[in-house]
Order: structure tokens, then sequence, then C-alpha cells
């Protein structure tokens, strides 16, 4: 494949949490999935961590925005100004005289609708992309985590992201069965919130749930190495005096254990629906969790133990996606499984 000087390639793993771009192979941006917008122009005025350093703290002439929810779009405007302003940074802005048309492939969950996909697909052709693909998630993180997504024989991975956990069995460069579940990253740090209002009494924002959960976020109550206890500072409930509350990973276990389980019935469902043949390699083979969820502390060993299949966490698990979303792009002609 030429890379042409008129032609830029640009691969895209579009987040609830976050984007990543990768161009010529090389991670090129990596920031939240957010815009700060001006309240009366909607003039965008910051992306990305800058924008998230906003998130809670701005006056109200400034909105900060998520314009993806469960991994899907979930407001066009800020998503269009979002994707434009990523690949600016990606692109240094350069080419000022003439803008080079770009290729993209972008991931998408594997339980987007057709007018999900389009809304994707119309906002990378808005900020310029000639020619735009597609790719599931699911086939990006195995792509990501190095299975071989073509060969005759059952691969399957479990990819926790922000908005999506996506289950899939792969085989013959297909997605033979799948679940892809709300229940992820955002809904984790959504039990931790309300966890710390009802038992502690603390009002806590949306980022110091998610450091909660990235310091001492546990799906086991006995680990072999626990993490000491965070803190957490905030203000009372009912007094709006400021507080200080340590944190333990057995209490985060507990809060976010109703969550675990219905990832646990999915990845079940997921099983029951796999065609024996494949099944057997699975076994054989274990399990891929990709994506941050797979971060949490002891969820291999809990899930290999519930289900008696060995599983393994990816290497570098929050970027799986996106270096599978890059291999994609290198092969776009090779690839049937990406969409056009």
């Amino acid at each position: 494949m030429g890379f042409s000087f008129f032609t830029q390639d640009i691969a895209m793993d579009l987040g609830t949490a976050n984007t990543i771009i990768i161009m010529n192979g090389k991670m090129v941006v990596n920031e939240p999935s957010i815009v700060a917008l001006n309240t009366k122009t909607e003039k965008v005025i910051a992306i990305g961590s800058r924008a998230r350093q906003m998130e809670g703290r701005a006056p109200e002439n400034i909105k900060t925005i998520r314009p993806l929810r469960g991994g899907v779009i979930a407001d066009f405007n800020a998503a269009e100004q979002m994707i434009r302003g990523m690949i600016k940074m990606a692109t240094n802005g350069k080419n000022k005289l003439f803008s080079p048309s770009l290729r993209i492939v972008v991931c998408i969950p594997s339980g987007s609708t057709n007018v999900e996909s389009r809304a994707v697909r119309d906002s990378a052709e808005h900020v310029g992309g000639r020619d735009v693909y597609m790719i599931h998630e699911p086939m990006a993180a195995a792509l990501g985590v190095g299975l071989d997504v073509e060969a005759p024989e059952g691969n399957m991975i479990v990819d926790i992201g922000g908005g999506t956990s996506e289950i899939a069995v792969i085989s013959l460069g297909g997605i033979v069965c799948n679940k892809s579940i709300r229940i992820a990253g955002d809904e984790l740090t959504d039990d931790i919130q309300q966890y710390m209002r009802h038992q502690h009494n603390i009002r806590i924002d949306t980022r110091t749930a998610e450091d909660i959960k990235i310091n001492v976020g546990s799906v086991l109550s006995e680990l072999d190495e626990p993490p000491a206890d965070f803190i957490v500072q905030g203000p009372n409930q009912m007094t709006s005096l400021p507080m200080e509350v340590p944190v333990s990973y057995q209490e985060i276990a507990h809060c976010i254990e109703k969550s675990i389980s219905k990832i646990e019935i999915a990845i079940l469902a997921t099983l029951e629906q796999t065609p024996s043949a494949l099944y057997a390699d699975i076994v054989k083979k274990g399990i891929y969790l990709a994506g941050g969820g797979a971060l949490l502390r002891g969820l291999d060993k809990r899930l290999t133990s519930k289900f008696n299949i060995p599983f393994h966490v990816a290497e570098d698990p929050l970027r799986a996606v996106a270096r599978g979303t890059g291999i994609a792009l290198k092969n776009v002609d090779k690839f049937s499984f990406l969409i056009k």
C-alpha cells in the first residue's frame, strides 16, 4: 500500500472514555473523549485532556460534553467537532494549502445499529474522510491482542471498554457469536459514586470515582498483592463540611459485584451459543481480556476459576483495540471483515 503525499491513513479507536488515533503505525493521539464548548456560540474551547480539566469546574458559559455514550455517538455536533479537532492534532494541522484526503478506519461496537454506524461514518466523512472503513470492536481487539482472526479456529475475546463490554467468538475472519452489553467502565464508576454516597456519606465527582477504580479497583475480596487504601476527600453529604475517607479494595470488590456478575452472565451466554468445534479451541487456548476493564485486579483469576477456562489479560489492554484498528488499516485491501 503506497503512502501517497495526498492521502493520509488514520486509524481511530473512538471510545466512550478515550479516543486514540494511529498514523503510520504510531500512536499520535490518546485523549479523553471530551469537548468543551462555549454555550453561546457553540464554538470549541478545548478538546481531550484540556477539556477534561474543565469538567465539573467550568463557569456557566462553558459546557463540557462527552459525545459518546455506551460506545455510540450521543451528540452529533460535539462528536464531529471532537473528531475534527483530534485529526487536526494528529496531522499537526499541517498542509495548510491543501488538506490531504484521508483514508480512515474507525472502530465501532459490535452491537451498533445501522443508524449508529451511519452516524460515525457521516462524522468521519464530514472531517475529510474520503474512504471510511469500519471495524467491529471485538475484531479490532482480537487483532490487537495478536490473534490470527482469519484462521479456521475459535478465538474468544472479552473487551471491557468505557461504554460497552464486547464479548465475541471469532473464526475465519468473522464474528460467529457475540454479545455487546452496556455495562463497562462507566457503569463501574457510577457504582463507586453511589456506594461512596450511601456508605460513607461523601459526595464525589466522576473523576474521583475513576481514581478510586484505578487505585483500588478489584473484583476479588482477597488479593495476593493488595493495594494500599486510597484516601478520598470531599464534602459530607449532610453538612457539606470536608471529610476524608480511606477506601479499601475489598469495599470496591463488594460495590461493583453486581455489574461484574452481569458481565459474567454475558460471557456465559456467548459460550452457550458457541459451536462445539470452536468451543474446544477456546478451552484449549483460553479467552483474552482487553480494554480498561481488563486492568481490574483479580479479574483474570476470578473468571478462570468461574468458567474453568484460562483467561489471559492482553498486554497493554487499554490500547489493544487501537492497535488492532491500526493493523486493519495496514491491511485494508486484505481483510474482508472491514465494512466499507
